[in-house]
């Protein structure tokens, strides 16, 4: 006779939970989420209308169509192998820790400690600039839609001073810690949400955009105009094509969500490494197409980027309210499709900081973080609460520094701010995604065995290929995007990046490398 539903679920939980007593953890979340569940938090953090939209204009500004249309080509096929090569290591350790566990388990016994400590500091760090760089880019949003629907910059609407950016950006926080504090079958209901909110959102807009525009951007233009006027004052092709490149990367980023899912996941050496494959492979092919679609709506460049166009230079809103506007008279129809755009966003920014608690759990689990019994905790709905809530008031107080220093600053421009702040969350993250790679290929090359999801013979050219990948990204996203270089011009990526690898090795030989000794286990014997 054969098993219902019910019997087989149970058998693969069952299954979950000898896998995870193997690898030297007891059951302590909840396992509720399918495939389709572990693939959706992956999809919505990567959200194609997230991270397209919000540096739009930086695509524009370095390079335009050329720059971002084979740039997302570019930067999506390394992301590929990036993903692929993680999935294999996640394969054989599903468990929330992630990066740093994978880490460990391949460095070997000598280096496991360092190597885990170094991995998941920054993966957690990186996690948390993510979640500040997406909410607070929704605050930023939110200020444009207030500022046309009250009349734009040349109407007299209403412009947000950056003290009530900074209240808006602490409210989205607010409502993300508290979705966050729901049962985890509650969050997986959004988490499929926003996968199909992404979806029909990018669709819809491709579509709808460039029908209504009464003026269109012919073929030509979309597939070969190369834009070299930018506020940086940089001329040269190649730099200003590389400078392009953040948009794409910064966009494919938080894929490791899946990873961090795991103890959540059923059959989770299997689902999870499709959610890490398949978020992508799906984010390529939607991303490319919006792209495409929204570029065909692109006509002037320079009044897009214009500080003095309706949107305040905002280059995504300017083309969706210009759209309206000159068909109907009315840019209301734009804003409504920005609205569709804020709702993409708030999705984005509501599963980063799931998966950033789940990190900050499973790091604390071993020690690793101050404080760490505390933080660990797990409530009566299997949710860790107070991980929770310290990722919103982590992500809330990096992005009040960014904020501090623009007021401090008064010349250094929203283009700079922004760039570092989405470069540190890049960098930081691919930096963590490279090192298991790196481990899986030197360390671990002979001793690394490979779970259900593996890639045979190629494993090793594919985990090399990942490592310079990064190391090539993490170079070029250091660079300046404005010229002379001043202390207010300055990319201050390679300083905060390089200031965080200098506290945490600091850090180590001074104090941690006499007590943590990476993943522990908490089976009770």
């Amino acid at each position: 006779m054969s098993m219902n539903i019910e019997e087989c679920n149970k058998g693969a939980i069952d299954s979950d939970h000898a896998r995870l007593h193997e690898l030297g953890y007891k059951q302590e979340l909840k396992r509720d989420l399918s495939v389709l569940s572990n693939f959706a938090f992956s999809f919505s953090i990567i959200s194609v209308l997230t991270g397209l939209n919000t540096l739009f204009g930086t695509g524009l500004s370095f390079g335009g169509p050329i720059s971002y249309i084979y740039g997302w080509l570019i930067a999506g096929s390394f992301t590929m192998v990036v993903g692929l090569s993680m999935a294999e290591i996640c394969s054989s350790y599903p468990t929330s820790g992630g990066l740093y566990y994978w880490s460990a388990m391949l460095a070997g016994p000598t280096w496991a400690p360092f190597a885990s400590w170094i991995t998941g500091w920054f993966n957690i760090v990186g996690q948390w600039a993510v979640t500040t760089s997406v909410d607070y880019s929704l605050a930023q949003l939110l200020q444009v839609i207030i500022l046309l629907s009250t009349g734009g910059v040349n109407g007299g609407g209403y412009q947000a001073s950056k003290y009530v950016v900074i209240a808006l950006h602490a409210a989205i926080l607010l409502l993300h810690a508290i979705l966050n504090s729901l049962p985890i079958s509650w969050l997986s209901f959004f988490g499929q949400l926003a996968a199909a909110w992404n979806v029909l959102g990018v669709f819809l807009l491709m579509i709808l955009i460039p029908a209504v525009a009464t003026e269109r951007a012919s073929t030509k233009f979309v597939f070969t105009n190369f834009n070299t006027e930018n506020e940086g004052g940089i001329g040269n092709k190649v730099y200003i094509f590389v400078l392009g490149l953040l948009m794409s990367q910064y966009t494919l980023l938080g894929y490791d969500a899946s990873a961090h899912m795991t103890e959540e996941t059923k059959d989770a050496d299997k689902n999870g490494p499709k959610g890490i494959v398949g978020a992508i492979g799906i984010s390529l092919i939607v991303g490319w197409a919006y792209i495409l679609g929204i570029t065909f709506a692109v006509t002037d460049i320079p009044h897009l980027l214009s500080k003095n166009n309706d949107a305040g230079g905002y280059a995504i809103a300017q083309i969706f309210y210009d759209a309206f506007n000159n068909r109907f008279g009315s840019g209301v129809g734009g804003i409504l499709c920005l609205g569709i755009i804020a709702v993409a966003i708030f999705f984005c920014g509501m599963s980063s900081l799931t998966s950033n608690s789940r990190m900050a759990y499973a790091f604390s689990r071993d020690g690793a973080m101050p404080f760490s019994p505390f933080w660990r905790k797990v409530n009566e709905q299997e949710v860790p609460i107070n991980a929770v809530w310290m990722s919103a008031l982590i992500a809330f107080c990096m992005a009040l520094t960014i904020q501090l220093l623009i007021i401090s600053y008064t010349s250094l421009g929203s283009l700079v701010a922004f760039q570092a702040m989405t470069s540190i969350a890049t960098i930081g993250l691919y930096i963590a995604y490279a090192l298991p790679s790196l481990f899986r290929v030197t360390l671990a090359r002979k001793s690394f065995t490979p779970g259900p999801f593996n890639l045979g013979r190629y494993g090793v050219v594919v985990g090399w290929i990942a490592v310079l990948w990064v190391a090539v990204i993490s170079v070029l996203f250091s660079l300046s995007v404005a010229y002379p270089i001043t202390d207010q011009t300055l990319n201050y990526t390679p300083v905060a990046v390089g200031g965080l690898l200098i506290l945490l090795l600091s850090s180590w030989f001074f104090s941690a490398r006499h007590w943590f000794k990476g993943p522990i286990t908490n089976i009770e014997v």
